[in-house]
């Protein structure tokens, strides 16, 4: 073992050794209500989860300048990474003749089994979690809830429509052309006159449903019936609860003849059933996120999807309620991987409030979806029903939701005509109306889901709260989230908007003056119309800048004209000190008593010279301790393991000393994950951290 110098030694013994130490065997994670059903004796189906892909790493790769090669690279990944790391799970099941089906959008096997099973399986070191795949059931809105207004006709755009701003949008000749949204809900009826010209299957003539509608409904999910008005596996959109059909109609609904229902009326649309009359399970809505990815024919498979025909956002006006048996990180995987491919996930909060906390259910309150709260265009008030944040299901204290839209008395389509319904389901669908026409009108923010939720943002009217409710005041709140939905105001700032990227194996920084950007990564801002944005590009240690692409190029100074939603691109190539990895003395190891102890040494703050005393491994190229110095503190953003904003000894320290001891699973990340982190799962840490020691 290596000398450990001074105090150092004395805190490694004294703090952080019993944090590191695991048992020599550890299970994955089962979830408990699954493992309380098993212990009843039964066989159920479950998920057996395995460390999920890099997709940011795939999506930074791939050509960003181009949607379908950036969404490509993504369900590749995906595909590899499962094929790969799934291979000696789907062998030992295989030789025991158990029958599974594999998923890519998480990296996970369905299986059914009874409790020895899932014990066995726990066991494996490849193996993060088990999960359950219960039946869930949707509530959608109560008879109350539904104004009959079948019959009746209205020749003039609806209130809720006119509330967003879209009219003054459509007035500009921005109506959502060249986007398609997709549904995830109870199916469509392609047929409504409000939507039949709108869905892309339909050319005016005849319909060809290939990689336009998915069905993953193959049997029976609803407990209640063992009947179904659209059948199984249905070859044709159907709707089988209504839901499905109203809410697309907002989203891009017109007939042409007064109903002006929708946001987009210019947009087009395709969409996956995941339910079965409101009942719905995790394999269900995973199918559809994995078919939204890269659509493939009715009755086809994954291995024939096509991702350049994926939607460019969807509605997802539905819950996986964590108290109904859903875990809540089963959805997250899918969620971050539609956001990498640069698929907007526009998500309802849910129908619980007014009480708080109550945005508890996925995918709602995932950090990659955008969660939409409801409110009432007549009188502005918030819907009492509207769900109210934080999040606290997962120990994040997530600020949600992200916007309000108008949900109450929305009136759209429904198979049998128009109703009117509430919910969170009926503000969801005006968001991603509103994308769609702000991407129809500034093509460079297709894909770009930070750009244009900062566009969103910025352009909502926010609703201070002038005491504090639900632990918030002022805004953005707990309750409105930022304000509610303007899509006219943020097409004004989305038309100012500077998005900065980051390329290359380097390491660097990117700033600008005016002030606005300042990221190392990916940054979006929005300036004064008509101004100009200087960019300076400052290579990390070990690292030179090579060049700009997009909207300036060259090497020199970049300065962008703001005229329309730009894009920079900022390369950064590593020197003969790189590649910067968790390497810090590039002696070509990854050691825990050496690169790992130097991490912690730094995130406490100590100077060069501790840092590296008795820390330096054999045949290092670094050993000077300023340039150690330096480059630990180019490395520090990405040590953020837990990526709660800053990187911490105590918590992401440990975490990567432990990954370098070679911990994986839950002693990874026990008792090491800081406040408000956004990164928890054992996973998802573990393969973030295999990324910096390539």
């Amino acid at each position: 073992m290596r000398r450990i110098a001074g105090n150092v030694a004395l805190f490694i013994g004294a703090v952080a050794m019993p944090l590191i130490v695991a048992p020599p065997v550890s299970a994955a994670t089962v979830d408990p209500r699954l493992a309380q059903a098993l212990r009843e004796g039964r066989e159920h189906e479950f998920f057996v989860v395995l460390a999920p892909a890099d997709v940011e790493a795939a999506a930074r790769n791939a050509d960003q300048r181009v949607g379908s090669k950036r969404t490509a690279a993504v369900r590749d990944a995906l595909r590899e990474h499962a094929a790969r790391t799934q291979a000696p799970l789907i062998a030992w099941l295989d030789r025991r003749g158990i029958a599974y089906r594999s998923f890519h959008i998480v990296n996970a096997l369905l299986v059914q089994g009874g409790e020895r099973l899932a014990r066995t399986l726990a066991r494996r070191d490849d193996v993060v979690r088990i999960e359950g795949n219960p039946r869930i059931f949707v509530p959608h809105p109560t008879r109350e809830e539904r104004l009959d207004i079948a019959k009746k006709a209205v020749a003039a755009i609806e209130a809720g429509i006119t509330a967003t701003g879209a009219p003054s949008v459509w007035a500009q000749g921005f109506t959502g052309q060249g986007i398609v949204v997709g549904g995830q809900d109870t199916g469509v009826f392609w047929t409504h006159p409000a939507l039949q010209n709108k869905y892309l299957g339909w050319n005016g003539t005849s319909a060809d449903h290939n990689y336009h509608w998915h069905d993953s409904i193959h049997f029976q999910v609803n407990p209640n019936s063992a009947a179904n008005p659209c059948g199984y596996s249905s070859a044709t959109p159907c709707d089988d609860n209504d839901h499905g059909t109203h809410t697309m109609g907002t989203a891009v609904g017109d007939d042409g003849a007064g109903n002006q229902i929708g946001m987009a009326p210019g947009a087009r649309w395709i969409a996956c059933r995941n339910m079965d009359q409101g009942w719905g399970a995790p394999s269900t809505y995973l199918e559809c996120f994995e078919w939204f990815l890269a659509p493939y024919p009715v009755g086809g498979t994954p291995a024939q999807g096509d991702p350049a025909r994926a939607p460019h956002v969807t509605i997802n006006s539905w819950s996986c309620p964590v108290t109904e048996g859903c875990s809540a990180a089963t959805l997250q995987q899918a969620v971050e991987a539609q956001r990498a491919a640069g698929i907007m996930t526009i998500v309802a909060a849910g129908n619980s409030g007014p009480a708080c906390n109550s945005i508890d259910d996925p995918p709602a309150i995932y950090d990659g979806a955008f969660t939409i709260g409801a409110y009432s265009a007549a009188d502005g008030s918030l819907a009492n029903f509207s769900s109210r944040g934080l999040v606290t299901i997962d120990g994040s204290n997530r600020p949600k939701p992200d916007l309000v839209a108008p949900g109450v008395n929305i009136r759209s389509s429904v198979p049998s005509g128009y109703k009117a319904f509430n919910g969170t389901s009926m503000a969801t669908p005006h968001v991603a109306g509103a994308v769609a026409l702000l991407w129809s009108a500034e093509p460079q923010l297709k894909g770009n889901i930070a750009a244009t939720m900062n566009a969103l943002i910025a352009a909502a009217h926010s609703v201070p709260l002038a005491t504090a409710v639900c632990g918030t005041s002022g805004a953005p709140n707990a309750l409105w989230g930022h304000g509610t939905l303007d899509v006219a105001a943020a097409l004004n700032v989305a038309g100012a908007m500077l998005t900065v990227s980051r390329q290359g194996s380097g390491s660097g920084t990117v700033t600008s003056s005016p002030a606005g950007i300042d990221c190392g990564s990916t940054c979006s801002a929005p300036f004064a119309p008509a101004s100009t944005a200087t960019l300076t590009a400052t290579p990390g240690f070990g690292s030179t800048f090579t060049g700009w692409l997009g909207a300036c190029t060259g090497v020199g100074v970049c300065t962008v004209p703001i005229a329309g939603a730009k894009s920079v691109s900022a390369t950064f190539a590593s020197t003969a000190l790189g590649p910067f990895t968790l390497d810090i003395d590039r002696n070509g190891d990854y050691d825990a008593l050496t690169d790992g102890l130097m991490i912690v040494r730094f995130l406490f703050g100590m100077p060069a010279a501790q840092i590296a005393d008795g820390t330096v491994g054999p045949n290092a190229a670094v050993t000077d301790p300023a340039q150690l110095q330096t480059r630990l503190e180019d490395l520090r953003p990405a040590l953020d393991v837990d990526a709660n904003g800053q990187a911490d000894a105590l918590t992401d320290g440990i975490v990567v000393i432990r990954h370098l001891f070679g911990l994986h699973g839950p002693p990874l990340t026990v008792d090491a994950i800081g406040a408000g982190a956004k990164r928890t799962d054992p996973g998802s840490i573990d393969t973030y951290i295999s990324a910096l020691r390539p």
